[in-house]
């Protein structure tokens, strides 16, 4: 297992990180796993066996269900990992009980440590943007939380470009503790992050966590041009995250990843779990299983070596057209384009 720095923190964490979604099977979680206790011992101590040293939770998760099994399958084992939860989703039908308030994050804070059995929370990420709650407030209750020991290092998840910049320039204004990672949903179904995502973490120094990696089973290799859906799968439940904006531009990508597959006798979630591994400023792929025969076969991604050619391959089928502005960027700038503008306009250019 390879391990890298956690954006321009001193954390190193696995490239591959254990989600935990799949643990409780409560409300609307249900449609992705129900793993109980013994089921989750089962999986930790496979990616502990694999090198694996992040589990990524929140509280969300099964209305808490998933920390509260993480923290019991945990016991005795909490130096071993790092934790990763989240906070800013409904927790209760209060007018208190979701965003990113200060009230919110400290007493979400707490219950999360209760739930895991543990004092203190290695990564404490928001969840999604608040449009509503001053970002100074925010930043200052992760701050405060950062400071007493309970919290270690922070970061957001599912924010624009402008949205995680902003939140930086707050931070480094007041001298609060900086965002180190943002968590976002990143394959090659839906390649939108590289537009502002991947770029403003090149230049910021933010590692990246990727969420679905295979956008929710799409690239398994399980969904076929002109099958029916299968049974047994979330899309069948009528799960339907992420969008499908273009079922052409998926279809060529699973045939691309299903070939390429073949020639390494690995799963087409393999191929696309390892073109990932790859990409700028990815830190780590999280990944979570409802069986463990599936956690084994996403975990051998850490070793799965792509070649240039298949690499590119899969660049160009799954290449999605530009926006504005940066086809007139491409067209009219492109002699003084920097790192991070490359790490997107290059294949363009």
């Amino acid at each position: 297992m390879e391990y890298r720095q956690l954006g321009s923190s001193g954390l190193r964490i696995s490239t591959l990180t254990l989600g935990t979604m799949t643990f409780g099977g409560k409300g609307w979680a249900e449609a992705v796993g129900n793993t109980d206790v013994e089921g989750a011992k089962r999986q930790i101590g496979m990616v502990l066996d694999a090198g694996v040293n992040l589990i990524d939770t929140a509280d969300v998760y099964s209305e808490g269900r998933s920390e509260e099994i993480l923290g019991a399958a945990l016991a005795g084992r909490r130096d071993d990992v790092l934790v990763a939860t989240k906070v800013r989703m409904p927790m209760g039908g209060g007018p208190n009980d979701a965003g990113l308030s200060r009230h919110h994050i400290v007493r979400s804070a707490e219950a999360s440590l209760r739930r895991l059995h543990s004092d203190w929370i290695d990564l404490y990420q928001a969840h999604e943007w608040d449009g509503q709650t001053p970002l100074e407030e925010t930043l200052a209750a992760f701050d405060a939380l950062v400071t007493s020991g309970k919290v270690r290092y922070v970061g957001c998840s599912n924010h624009t470009g402008w949205q995680v910049m902003k939140a930086l320039a707050v931070a480094d204004r007041h001298d609060y503790s900086r965002y180190v990672s943002q968590q976002i949903y990143y394959s090659l179904q839906a390649r939108d992050a590289e537009a502002e995502l991947v770029p403003v973490s090149l230049d910021q120094g933010l590692g990246i966590l990727v969420w679905s990696p295979l956008a929710a089973g799409l690239l398994s290799g399980k969904y076929r041009r002109n099958q029916p859906t299968p049974e047994g799968t979330r899309r069948f439940a009528g799960w339907d995250e992420p969008p499908v904006h273009d079922e052409d531009r998926l279809y060529d990508t699973v045939d691309a990843l299903v070939e390429i597959a073949e020639v390494h006798d690995v799963s087409a979630a393999q191929v696309a779990l390892a073109w990932l591994l790859h990409r700028p400023a990815v830190t780590s792929v999280i990944i979570g299983a409802r069986t463990d025969e599936q956690l084994a076969d996403n975990l051998a991604a850490a070793d799965l070596v792509l070649t240039d050619e298949e690499r590119a391959r899969l660049d160009e089928v799954s290449q999605e057209p530009l926006r504005y502005p940066h086809w007139h960027q491409r067209n009219t700038a492109s002699d003084r384009l920097g790192v991070a503008d490359l790490a997107y306009l290059r294949p363009y250019l």
